[in-house]
């Protein structure tokens, strides 16, 4: 019996009952079960179900989906994610950049030095919770910065951290010969050293206008808006020759949402709640190579 769907569990500690509470619900669904695994290291375990399932469909595959996060496990986050994905021989990983690849919030950082980063940190909130125009709300936050002086550039960049895990988790990907891509409502003068040091195939973020040694307050081009971030996972994708349902996306806020969508799997890192019960699948620890396990990396 050939497995079709693989259920991968992970969390601090992945207790017995929980791991039997999984067991018992996936073959109360009617999954038969081909193979398990159990891996991980001092920072997380890693539960692993090969399963049999009636057909395999996206609909039956999202119908599980919803009963294994309707038991509201603890201390545990399950992915289902059809074989097809896990099995590739190529796959495309796109992530967000604030919050997902880097721990912090660019434009926050930058708000700092103007004395403002309370009132955009509200906004940027805001935002990420799909409450405001995401385009509309980069432009009020960014307006702020005018007049700072360019070098405050420099200044943020040199605070910027990656998220625990991410120059693991992009290293893995490029070494088994898949694509990576980061795409940002934040600022290129920001990602493009990360994204090159990283060895990133494709990134894009917005640009900041400078004139004269100093932030204008605005920023040049068209947005990078939800709607952009799921066109240039569906460029970047064809470009590799990938098809859509071998690319796995990762975000945490509502304009990652259309991308999360389009994916053939969505990861919620640390998302918000409506992000989260919109993905396919979250991970609610602070590593984000756990990334590596769904997509059997």
């Amino acid at each position: 019996m050939s497995s079709n769907v693989t259920a991968v569990s992970y969390g601090v500690k992945l207790s017995p009952s929980e791991l039997e509470h999984l067991r018992s619900l996936l073959t109360g669904s009617g999954a038969s079960f081909t193979a398990e695994s159990r891996t991980g290291d001092q920072r997380f375990e890693v539960y692993t179900a090969d399963l049999s399932v009636t057909s395999g469909t996206a609909a039956e595959i999202t119908a599980l989906r919803h009963e294994v996060a309707a038991a509201g496990f603890t201390g545990m986050d399950t992915a289902i994610v059809p074989a097809s994905l896990r099995d590739a021989p190529r796959k495309f990983l796109i992530m967000d950049v604030d919050s997902t690849l880097i721990q912090q919030e660019v434009i926050e950082l930058l708000a700092a030095y103007a004395g403002k980063r309370e009132e955009v940190t509200a906004v940027t909130e805001a935002a990420m919770r799909g409450e405001l125009d995401f385009a509309q709300s980069l432009h009020a936050r960014v307006a702020v910065l005018a007049g700072l002086p360019a070098d405050v550039v420099d200044s943020v960049r040199a605070e910027v951290k990656l998220s625990e895990g991410a120059a693991d988790l992009v290293a893995a990907f490029k070494a088994a010969g898949h694509a990576v891509a980061v795409v940002s409502g934040g600022f290129n003068q920001i990602l493009r050293p990360i994204a090159e040091d990283l060895g990133m195939d494709y990134w894009i973020a917005n640009e900041l206008e400078i004139v004269d040694g100093a932030l204008t307050g605005k920023v040049l081009g068209a947005v990078i808006d939800r709607a952009a971030k799921e066109k240039y996972l569906r460029e970047w994708a064809a470009a590799e020759g990938i098809p859509m349902e071998h690319t796995i996306a990762v975000g945490d806020g509502a304009n990652d949402l259309d991308m999360l969508s389009a994916a053939g799997i969505g990861v919620a890192f640390n998302a918000k709640p409506a992000v989260r019960a919109a993905a396919d699948a979250a991970v609610n620890l602070r590593y984000l190579d756990a990334v590596r396990f769904i997509a059997a990396v």
